[in-house]
Parts: structure tokens; C-alpha cells; sequence
């Protein structure tokens, strides 16, 4: 016995999407999650054993476990029923805010991203742009630091391009978080600097419940013992000279800190410092309120013109 069925078009097409959701949902994708999950398991395995400062569990832990984490720290559920009190709002409300800056402060930290693809892409820039040289002073004390303590970084800022140098500098040694701004949220790079363990912050924020909130991510992620690099100025020298110190991450970081019962913090300086930055006559125009601002196309030509003469000097080095 047979026969036909015969159906609309949009039906068929629906169905069809439903069997091929079934079969993302059921076989490629958690393939697809296993296979990932078993190369970055092998970097980690493959890296762990030569860095000098292992890499932390609350690195590795999922994202939205870390958010969860902090949107219902003790301190951070205080802050919410202040808030709300305060402003006569739903605590239900507050604690969705709170959320949202949990979710734009906490970073996706990829180990196979940071120490296969970060580390070759800053790599590849930070040589292209520049011939780097590494001075290292008191290396045996640097070596006798208690692996159980949480190293900070203590550094000036002279460049965006910091950035990435000082993560191809230290990718051989440790994983480094650190804070970005604004700028760093536009698309792509906002995710490139969460994979690669950074944690947006928004500067000058006067609102004290987002505060409260960074200062919690800040203080769970000393103590659970992340390396940390910190640019003590708050923000890039126009002029090439060391700015006041804002002492706001280390505050931070200290605040609340028990050398009793607490592992040690230990700050090791860093100093960067170029020839010439990409930026220079960018920043010291800005110092001048008088000059005429430049156009985006006038900017883009001169930055590509100065990536170039140095890729010809590179070339011809050789």
C-alpha cells in the first residue's frame, strides 16, 4: 500500500530546520565542545609545567560561575539593599543592575586563546612595530617568591600598545590580568581582551553600587591568587613623563586584607619606555588645545605609512 502526502513549502522548510537544530543539539555540537575542551585542556596540561606562576583555578572557572559569585557576595548583597533603600527601588531591580556590571566587568579568560593565538598575535605586532629588549635585575629573588602568593605587576603607561608587549613579554613566565577602559569595548577587540583575561572598567565612574562591585571582582581575584598588571597611572602620558599615581585597583586589592590569615601580595616594578611611540604626536597634540584636530583619514595614513617603514627597516636588517 502506498501514497502521497503532500505538504506546503513552509512546513517542509520548518521541519527541516528543526532536524537540523536536533542534530547540532545532539551530536556536532557537543562533539565540537569535546574536541575544544580537549585541546585546551592539553595547553594547560602542556603550559602549566613551565610557567613560574601557575595559572589559578578561578581562572579556569566558568565565567558565569564567577558572576553568579560576585552578584551574591555578601558585601555586594549589603550594597544592593543600601541602593535600594536608598533610591526606592525593587531589590530585584538592583540585583539585575548588579548583574550587568558583574557580566561587563568579569573576563572570559581562554587559556588556549591566550598562550596559542594572543601570544602569537602580540608577538607578531609588538616585533613588526618595534625591536624590544628585555632588562631583568634581582632574577634569583624574583625566583624565591612564594608560588602561593599573588604577584602584582606595578607599571607606567606610555602606549596602547603596552598592552599587547607586556602580554608577549610575560607569556613565557604567567597569564596577566589586567584593567582596560572604555575604548577597549568596541567590536572585535572587546572580546580578544576578555579571552585574554582583562576586565573592563569604567574610569572615573561616580556611581558607588558599580564600585562596590569592582572592588568585590578585584579583591576575589587577589585573593584567589591571579597574577595581576597594573598601569599605576590611570592612563597614558601625553608628555612622556610619570603621572601622579591613582591608587584605586591597589586600594582594591589591599582593603580588607589580613596578613594573618591572607597569602602574601607581592609588587614587582615594571618600567616600559620607547624610542617613539605610534601615538606620540597624537598626545602631544592633544596637550595643545589650540592645534586643529586631525581627520580619521589623516590619522589612518600616518599610521600605516609608520607600520610600514618599519616592516622596509625590519626587511632590510636582515
Amino acid at each position: 500500500m502506498s501514497g502521497h502526502i503532500t505538504i506546503s513549502i513552509w512546513l517542509f522548510l520548518l521541519l527541516l530546520l528543526v532536524c537540523i537544530f536536533a542534530l547540532l543539539d545532539r551530536i556536532l555540537i557537543p562533539s565540537t565542545r569535546w574536541f575544544f575542551r580537549r585541546r585546551i585542556n592539553k595547553v594547560i596540561e602542556e603550559i602549566g609545567t613551565r610557567l613560574d606562576i601557575e595559572m589559578r583555578p578561578f581562572q579556569l572557572t566558568k565565567r558565569q560561575v564567577l558572576i553568579d559569585r560576585l552578584a551574591y557576595d555578601p558585601k555586594v548583597i549589603k550594597a544592593i539593599k543600601a541602593h535600594a533603600e536608598k533610591n526606592d527601588m525593587p531589590i530585584e531591580m538592583v540585583q539585575k543592575k548588579v548583574v550587568s556590571y558583574a557580566k561587563e566587568i568579569i573576563p572570559s579568560f581562554n587559556a588556549y586563546f591566550y598562550f596559542r593565538i594572543g601570544y602569537w598575535i602580540a608577538k607578531k605586532i609588538a616585533r613588526l612595530l618595534y625591536r624590544v629588549r628585555v632588562g631583568l635585575f634581582e632574577n634569583d629573588q624574583y625566583k624565591n617568591i612564594d608560588p602561593d602568593s599573588t604577584v602584582v605587576f606595578i607599571m607606567n603607561h606610555r602606549s596602547n600598545i603596552d598592552y599587547i608587549l607586556v602580554a608577549f613579554l610575560a607569556a613565557e613566565k604567567t597569564t596577566l590580568s589586567y584593567a582596560v577602559g572604555e575604548w577597549a569595548k568596541i567590536w572585535p577587540l572587546h572580546m580578544l581582551f576578555r579571552f585574554m583575561g582583562a576586565f573592563f572598567v569604567r574610569r572615573n565612574s561616580g556611581n558607588d553600587l558599580y564600585r562596590r562591585v569592582l572592588e568585590r571582582y578585584i579583591h576575589m581575584a587577589t585573593q584567589q591568587g591571579v597574577c595581576q598588571a597594573v598601569f599605576l597611572e590611570g592612563g597614558l602620558s601625553r608628555n612622556g613623563k610619570l603621572q601622579e599615581p591613582k591608587l584605586g585597583l591597589i586600594d582594591y586589592m589591599l582593603r580588607g586584607f589580613d596578613p594573618q590569615k591572607d597569602q602574601d601580595i607581592i609588587f614587582i616594578p615594571v618600567g616600559i619606555n620607547y624610542d617613539r611611540t605610534i601615538e606620540d604626536r597624537s598626545l602631544l597634540r592633544s596637550l595643545n588645545s589650540d592645534m586643529k584636530k586631525r581627520s580619521l583619514w589623516f590619522i589612518f595614513k600616518t599610521t600605516i605609512g609608520f607600520v610600514l617603514r618599519n616592516l622596509t627597516q625590519m626587511l632590510l636588517s636582515r
